[in-house]
């Protein structure tokens, strides 16, 4: 029993000497050419087309509405804000080379030839001509804090009004009877008419005024005298769009006032 177990040590031994024999002589690749075969690259052209026709992020491949391979748009447009809701409808407010911000829907047409086709989060499609073309947000400045917004527009609570009720629409006697212009002189020359609020003050709130402003021009033609108040009696008709300039905290912001019937 003692030499039975002697041989089997021995035998053992010699299997884990082969053992550790074979780890150390051979390589840790497989043997032959290991070297592997070389990467295949995929042509820009074909790349493109790939990317622009399968979406690896989205199930069902691009959503509809968004832009796909479609060119940054040329046109003198500025897109200030977006609004997208289900459905693939949504809006979006774009002010065009005179600066005059307008709030444009889905399927409405942006200028002559031009239809607001989609809206994202940071960009809006357009149909022209045939084409669908993109315009970005400008985030080129830092948003505004929020906070500092609704300071500036505060809602007085004797001024709330319930969800469901309508507001009262802009025409042409609301704007008279709720509005006042009268001309502000400085140095001896008058430097524009200051927007007064007459009334309950909500024609004028829901022009876009505010207390202090003072507008400097009506329809692109600037405001040069006391006279100039005819300016705007003229520009009010009904269905008219009446844009005016306003003097604001040092700036000049664009306003579009649309009457109605």
């Amino acid at each position: 029993m003692r030499d039975l177990l002697w041989w089997f040590l021995v035998a053992l031994n010699a299997l884990l000497a082969a053992v550790l024999f074979w780890v150390v002589v051979t390589p840790l690749s497989p043997l032959g050419d290991w070297r592997p075969a070389t990467a295949r690259l995929v042509p820009p052209a074909e790349r493109a087309v790939l990317y622009a026709s399968v979406d690896p992020f989205t199930r069902g491949g691009p959503a509809a509405g968004e832009p796909g391979q479609a060119a940054v748009t040329s046109l003198a447009l500025t897109l200030f804000a977006t609004r997208t809701a289900p459905g693939g409808s949504g809006s979006a407010i774009l002010a065009g080379a005179d600066g005059v911000q307008q709030v444009i829907r889905v399927g409405e047409s942006v200028q002559p030839g031009v239809t607001l086709a989609g809206v994202a989060f940071d960009h809006v499609v357009l149909a022209r001509n045939g084409l669908r073309e993109t315009l970005y947000l400008d985030q080129s400045r830092a948003a505004p804090a929020a906070a500092a917004l609704v300071a500036q527009n505060p809602v007085r609570a004797d001024r709330m009004r319930r969800a469901e009720d309508l507001p009262r629409p802009i025409t042409v006697q609301t704007v008279r009877s709720g509005i006042g212009f009268g001309p502000r002189a400085s140095a001896g020359r008058v430097v524009g008419l200051e927007v007064i609020p007459q009334g309950d003050g909500e024609t004028f709130r829901a022009a876009g005024f505010r207390p202090g402003d003072l507008v400097t021009a009506v329809n692109g033609q600037p405001v040069k005298g006391a006279g100039d108040a005819a300016l705007i009696a003229g520009a009010l008709q009904p269905g008219a769009t009446v844009t005016v300039t306003v003097e604001r905290d040092g700036r000049q912001l664009p306003l579009a006032i649309t009457l109605g019937q």
